[in-house]
């Protein structure tokens, strides 16, 4: 969690700023004002960045673009930096992109998209979004690994399975050993991929709930409590109760909530307010947070 303030930062909550680390890549949500130094205090290198990925281009989701893209070309990042967004936001790229005067080093790709689905994908993982109800286009993200077999030793050691034969069967599915075809799932346990939702400034909305169905991680936002609906309504965004109906709608296992406004004190209030609707866990973010998956 590099930041997680609403639209004014405070003295404790830097602006919005999630970096997922996945396999060896890295995932950067939202770099709001101030990302560059957030990545130096979560002890994170902008080598450790693959892909930025921009919900909507309101200030506190995107102010930190221009430091985070002058950095990566100091550092001469060695790889692409793709840089995913809805093609509604394309002027503010093109200005956030060269927002001051520096030597441009690195590679960044642009990926506009026109609408909600996949928008990047490897054999192991794919990166899809979906469209949210905010006042002005946004879009939710969601990182998933593709479903994949855990193989049993004994069960391969008993079918005779080693060495380029089992990589074989993990390519195609099946290998023939001694005359007998020997399929995966008689070796292998199916294994779900993991998944990790990210829902920002939206009301609630079919968009989120695709998002994070049956997610390891919702990551979401509640600027407000329930006390304050009709604000949040009106300026687009869930409260901590809404978030917790996402949650349990959506079947997710745990709930992290952020994007608090600043008047927020006690975000336990926000956790306690999830938690009527949602059973499993909550926390409340805060800047400096780091949360591991577990496979």
């Amino acid at each position: 969690m590099l930041g997680t303030a609403s639209q004014v930062p405070t003295r404790h909550r830097n602006h919005n700023g999630y970096l997922l680390r996945w396999d060896g890549l890295g995932f950067l949500f939202d770099p709001g004002e101030g990302t560059q130094r957030q990545l130096i205090l979560a002890d994170q290198s902008m080598s450790g960045v693959h892909h930025v990925c921009i919900t909507h281009f309101h200030g506190d989701h995107c102010l930190g673009l221009p430091g985070v893209l002058q950095r990566a070309s100091l550092d001469a990042l060695p790889h692409p930096l793709q840089l995913h967004f809805h093609e509604s936001g394309q002027p503010y790229v093109d200005r956030l992109r060269y927002a001051s005067i520096y030597q441009e080093r690195a590679r960044v790709e642009e990926r506009p998209f026109r609408a909600g689905g996949i928008i990047a994908e490897a054999p192991t993982w794919a990166l899809s979004c979906a469209p949210l109800d905010h006042t002005t286009p946004s879009f939710g993200y969601r990182l998933e690994a593709r479903a994949g077999w855990s193989l049993d030793p004994a069960r391969l050691a008993a079918r005779g399975l080693r060495g380029p034969a089992v990589g074989r069967l993990q390519r195609e599915g099946f290998v023939e050993m001694d005359g007998q075809r020997v399929s995966i799932d008689e070796v292998a346990d199916r294994r779900p991929g993991q998944a990790v939702a990210v829902v920002m400034d939206t009301r609630p909305c079919p968009g989120a709930v695709q998002l994070a169905l049956g997610v390891d991680l919702l990551v979401c936002e509640s600027t407000y409590l329930a006390s304050h609906q009709a604000e949040a309504r009106q300026r687009g965004h869930m409260t901590a109760a809404d978030a917790g109906r996402l949650a349990n709608e959506a079947g997710a296992k745990a709930l992290l909530l952020t994007h608090f406004s600043q008047r927020v004190i006690d975000e336990q209030a926000f956790v306690d307010e999830a938690a009527q609707v949602f059973g499993g866990p909550i926390t409340a973010a805060h800047d400096g947070l780091a949360l591991k998956l577990r496979g």
